[in-house]
């Protein structure tokens, strides 16, 4: 019960945070037209905020299987390494546990995951297990009750789309203001008003997010360099 209680401790920003971002979401979900379960199914297997907000843009319009799987590779390609950077411990804690907790690192898990100090009569590796699920179940709760919200609520909510253009645009003002370096934000901007002018709104998306990874690449060290640290991907 200690590793529980601990758990719970350490996941009170992040419930703030998904609750708001899954609800949002979810209704979102529901003014494309999709029922609860799909928000269930899609926040429990896909279990992306960014992306599962991108996806409903994707899905109205019409975008292929092919844009969505690309679009869910670069925008949550950092989950990789989120998970890289845990793998040996999760590995130990082996069973079923290992995979669960390997794909279901997040941005805000990992933030407490490596800040997290534990007591000595918590085992952290029940209490890591706990954090991982207790995150998982939350922005599950969130997604479907904002998708039954939408069911619910009576009056008009046309222009609640927005609220995923307003969610990057926190997310891009946030990184300006906290990074040295403004070469991953200029870049992802000039490519995409280039690709949109070149190849319309149906078909910029991939050539800009494509021109925008391999120009970081190129550009790794310069970057790493006016940050002072990694290049955070």
């Amino acid at each position: 019960m200690k590793n529980f209680t601990f758990a719970c401790r350490l996941v009170i920003p992040v419930f703030f945070s998904y609750v708001f971002i899954g609800l949002a979401y979810g209704i979102l979900l529901h003014q494309a037209g999709y029922s609860v379960l799909w928000a269930v199914l899609s926040s429990m297997f896909i279990y992306a905020g960014s992306m599962q907000i991108v996806l409903v843009a994707l899905l109205t319009s019409g975008a292929s299987l092919w844009t969505i799987a690309f679009t869910a590779l670069f925008i949550n390609a950092r989950h990789i390494f989120y998970g890289i950077g845990f793998v040996e411990r999760f590995r130990e804690i082996g069973g079923w546990k290992y995979p669960y907790m390997a794909l279901t690192m997040t941005d805000e898990t990992y933030s407490v995951l490596c800040s997290a100090e534990y007591p000595e009569d918590v085992e952290s590796d029940t209490a890591v297990f706990y954090v991982q699920l207790l995150g998982h179940i939350i922005w599950v709760a969130a997604s479907a009750f904002g998708a039954l919200m939408g069911e619910l609520i009576p009056f008009d909510m046309t222009g609640i789309e927005f609220s995923a253009t307003a969610f990057f645009v926190t997310v891009v003002v946030s990184q300006w203001r906290r990074s040295n370096s403004h070469i991953p934000a200029i870049t992802g901007f000039v490519s995409a008003i280039i690709f949109y002018f070149a190849l319309g709104a149906d078909n910029f998306i991939l050539p800009a997010l494509s021109v925008s990874a391999v120009v970081l690449a190129l550009m790794k060290d310069r970057i790493t360099l006016k940050t002072g640290g990694a290049l955070n991907v």
